[in-house]
């Protein structure tokens, strides 16, 4: 008898999950680096510059998906946005190397085949997100570093810089000189998209940590670390403290919560962003996006730039918000 019962049950259930799946047509989610943001969120005139960032970049991205383009092709043009832009640690506002230079990172994953792409350490390479993205589509590997991964950039055609001081802005001209004074730049940025088919992607890009030596990498380049994608559970891309996310593998983490332990996305990107690296002093966020299109956004730090914007199937508008601080606008 009770066996009679479950059935309507569990079909009634499995109905609601799948209306719930169709809800959103698609979802573009974004970031652009969490940390120490007290004195820009009482400065409305530079918070201003980075709604309105924010807001194009995710222009870019809804105009890409409403238009049925896949979630690489809006990840990609999202971050060549960031990755143009100074205000972002990430292309021409990367921050610097104790030496003064420039060593830029990037990933790229797409959840319908677990295929990724990386580039580590790379000093000439204008776009290093596409650069990610041509090693997953154009090489057999998932990670290319230094030297070889700029020439390999330069065989696919992809755009150089001649002069590594091509990444410097005023700002970074002026750490270069006074290497002492620490910066305030926050790092990385990235992307995470559902499209219409159903398709997750995530990307990364990022200038690294101030002043950091001997070719470090955090773990923006690192799949798995501070970014994922898969099909079955999530889209992540994470920004923070690189070390922290590297040990506990967070982009991962977040999608084997929500596979194997069936948590909803919000609850286990809080669990792992205000508990696991909260114990180990790990600062930073990230943001995610589920098969389902719900959105998580949690963060640790002060503030982390961050908006969203997604489309309900059978409605004509999107839903769209920014935020620096723990508020959306």
């Amino acid at each position: 008898m009770l066996r009679h019962l479950l059935i309507p049950v569990i079909i009634l259930f499995s109905i609601a999950s799948f209306l719930q799946a169709q809800e959103r047509e698609y979802v573009i989610v974004v970031h652009g680096g969490a940390g120490n943001l007290g004195n820009l969120l009482n400065n409305t005139e530079q918070s201003a510059r980075y709604y309105a960032a924010l807001d194009s970049a995710l222009v870019i991205g809804d105009n890409i998906l409403s238009a049925g383009g896949a979630g690489p092709q809006a990840v990609m043009a999202v971050i060549n946005y960031f990755e143009n832009n100074p205000l972002f640690n990430a292309g021409i506002g990367a921050t610097c190397t104790a030496e003064g230079t420039f060593e830029l990172d990037a990933s790229i994953m797409e959840g319908k085949d677990l295929s990724a792409g990386a580039v580590a350490g790379v000093k000439h390479i204008k776009h290093p997100i596409n650069a990610a993205y041509a090693v997953k589509t154009k090489s057999p590997h998932v990670m290319l570093s230094g030297l070889g991964a700029e020439e390999f950039a330069k065989e696919q055609g992809l755009e150089m810089v001649d002069d590594n001081m091509y990444f410097a802005t005023s700002k970074t001209l002026e750490w270069i000189e006074k290497l002492k004074r620490e910066s305030k730049k926050n790092g990385t940025v990235g992307c995470v998209v559902l499209d219409k088919d159903g398709n997750l992607t995530a990307g990364t890009s990022t200038g690294g940590m101030f002043k950091k030596r001997w070719g470090r990498i955090g773990d923006s380049p690192v799949i798995g670390a501070g970014t994922y994608a898969d099909n079955n559970s999530c889209a992540v891309s994470c920004t923070g403290h690189g070390e922290y996310f590297i040990r506990h593998a967070v982009a991962f983490n977040l999608c084997a919560r929500y596979r194997y332990l069936k948590e909803p996305i919000e609850q286990a990107a809080d669990y792992i962003i205000n508990q696991e690296l909260n114990a180990d002093a790990g600062n930073g966020g990230l943001i995610a996006v589920d098969k389902q299109g719900n959105i998580a956004m949690p963060f640790n730090s002060e503030g982390m730039f961050r908006g969203y914007v997604y489309k309900e199937k059978g409605k004509k508008t999107t839903v769209k918000k920014v935020g620096i601080g723990k508020e959306l606008k």
